[in-house]
């Protein structure tokens, strides 16, 4: 066994409390040192996740000390090579600090205080004052799609079934199709990209359906084996406001960031209040020399 095994080897020893150990490992033992910087017995001690053993033991912590010194290595070239900015990296390292802590604060007292709750009155509103921030960028649809066979002898009874604005028919329909399993895709509940209805339909990508929007009554396409019988409900057109049940949850968010920000606001002027009050610090002002 080489020497790195045996490093490997009697860190684990000590790891799992083996009193085998070999001699060298007794006490903080230094187990690689790059320059003047050492990694001691207990750094990789530490490390070994529990319960490994065995060979997966001996190769995760040879891989530790290699990485060790990698680190170290590059720490030093950077340290050679940026020594002379070594003020503005202290600097930018402080600011982060001072920046962690202040964000831990700021969301210790939000994650106390802030009611994640909004109405539906209050999302509608900001909804109604901010709908010119929320335009379509293509154009969405209401609809179904009806696909059967195209030997089906009783087509025309489902057009009719289909295209009447009766309840009673309309659930005739419905029964019909399940009857003889006829794929039926019903988008009239949820609002859906055109681009996407279409793809239900034996379109041609070279073709323009767009023709196909401005007609309310029951439409009709074929392929080689099936009948399409689709109807366009409703249509938004790029540019249109988008709907209130497809933005609610950005709406959500929007008003839980602006009731996060105000948190945050009256915390910091309730410090600032107090700190005045109590004389915990001063702004001195500027003598300005008179012309």
């Amino acid at each position: 066994m080489g020497f790195r095994s045996k490093i490997a080897l009697g860190a684990l020893l000590l790891a799992s409390g083996c009193r085998e150990a070999p001699g060298y490992f007794v006490g903080d033992t230094t187990l690689a040192r790059v320059g003047r910087t050492e990694l001691y017995r207990r750094d990789v001690v530490s490390a070994v996740p529990q319960g490994m053993s065995g060979e997966d033991s001996v190769a995760f912590v040879e891989l530790f000390i290699d990485r060790w010194i990698k680190k170290q290595l590059k720490l030093r070239e950077a340290d050679r090579l940026f020594s002379e900015s070594a003020e503005d990296i202290d600097r930018q390292v402080e600011e982060y600090r001072q920046s962690l802590l202040i964000r831990k604060l700021d969301q210790y007292y939000v994650d106390r205080t802030i009611d994640t709750a909004f109405t539906d009155d209050e999302i509608a509103a900001y909804y109604k004052a901010h709908r010119s921030d929320f335009l379509l960028d293509r154009t969405i649809v209401r609809g179904r799609i009806l696909r059967f066979d195209e030997r089906y002898r009783q087509a025309k009874k489902l057009l009719e079934l289909m295209a009447s604005p009766s309840a009673e028919r309309q659930q005739d329909f419905r029964d019909l199709c399940a009857k003889n399993e006829f794929l039926l895709t019903d988008f009239t509940e949820a609002w859906v990209d055109f681009q996407e209805f279409l793809s239900y339909l034996p379109t041609l990508r070279s073709q323009n359906y767009d023709s196909a929007l401005d007609v309310r009554g029951v439409q009709q396409m074929r392929d080689a084996h099936d009948r399409y019988y689709y109807q366009i409900e409703a249509v938004l057109r790029a540019g249109e406001p988008i709907p209130l049940e497809l933005v609610r949850g950005n709406i959500r968010r929007i008003l839980f960031n602006r009731r996060q920000s105000e948190l945050i606001r009256s915390h910091e002027e309730e410090l600032y209040a107090k700190a005045a009050a109590e004389g915990d610090f001063r702004i001195y002002e500027q003598n300005k020399t008179e012309k």
